[in-house]
């Protein structure tokens, strides 16, 4: 029975995850913590429809006063004899920059929601995923982060948001070495184009294809995929305007 706590819950890929994982039996999924600022009312539905086994965690993922509550919060939840086996990372922005990278303005507003909050959380929680059997922490990263397919991916107007997903990986990397000796996995994974209020309307998949491919890895994946950098699977999927193939696998950095 696996404890889950998932950022970025309000809405898109964060709200699907957690539902998804909300629709396993009690035997494979203990309980799952939905982190997000503040609730959204598809996120209060989905905690009203599952109260036995979701509970709402306020998390400001930039704040470090905020993530020690959160902290705080879960393990009283959890109580003292239970830890956290998975961390899904999942919180980001992705502000549009037409202009280029030589007028974009908000790298480092990109680098902090969306790599430095994962250094917070994931230190933060450290201590409850040493309690946890399955240690696994999983970071939603992107394609647009990968360095060997950025000419291909030239023409999307998000090259901040691509910088800070690059240093995703890097992180991911770090972490991966720091903990592998204590038995940790850390991973991060491309979730797809989603149609979500992030991805657009024009994207390739819906939410919860995304939310599928995302946890079939986190099922799948043993401690010697740690460090890896992950694409999703889609069966039958035909490439469209994103050059995004979905074909499972590791993608390269």
């Amino acid at each position: 029975m696996a404890n889950y706590l998932i950022t970025g819950t309000s809405r898109g890929l964060g709200l699907e995850l957690a539902s998804a994982l909300l629709t396993r039996p009690p035997n494979e999924v203990r309980w799952v913590g939905l982190a997000a600022r503040s609730k959204t009312p598809a996120l209060q539905k989905l905690l009203e429809n599952n109260s036995t086994r979701a509970h709402f965690i306020a998390l400001e993922v930039t704040s470090p006063e905020s993530v020690k509550a959160a902290v705080e919060e879960v393990e009283k939840v959890l109580g003292p004899s239970l830890g956290l086996d998975v961390l899904i990372n999942n919180a980001g922005i992705m502000p549009f920059n037409p202009q280029g990278i030589t007028k974009a303005t908000d790298l480092m507003q990109n680098l902090e929601v969306n790599v430095n909050s994962i250094q917070l959380v994931t230190a933060g929680f450290l201590p409850l995923l040493r309690r946890g059997q399955k240690k696994l922490v999983f970071n939603i990263g992107s394609i647009l982060g990968s360095i060997a397919h950025a000419p291909k991916f030239a023409g999307f107007p998000v090259s901040t948001y691509k910088v800070s997903k690059a240093a995703v990986n890097a992180l991911t990397v770090q972490w991966s070495l720091e903990l592998e000796k204590e038995g940790f996995t850390v991973i991060s994974a491309h979730p797809g184009w989603l149609r979500t209020e992030l991805g657009s309307d024009q994207a390739d998949l819906a939410p919860e294809v995304g939310a599928k491919g995302i946890l079939d890895i986190a099922d799948q994946i043993s401690r010697e995929d740690t460090g890896k950098f992950f694409d999703i699977h889609v069966p039958g999927w035909k490439v469209g305007p994103s050059s995004n193939t979905y074909e499972g696998g590791v993608l390269p950095w």
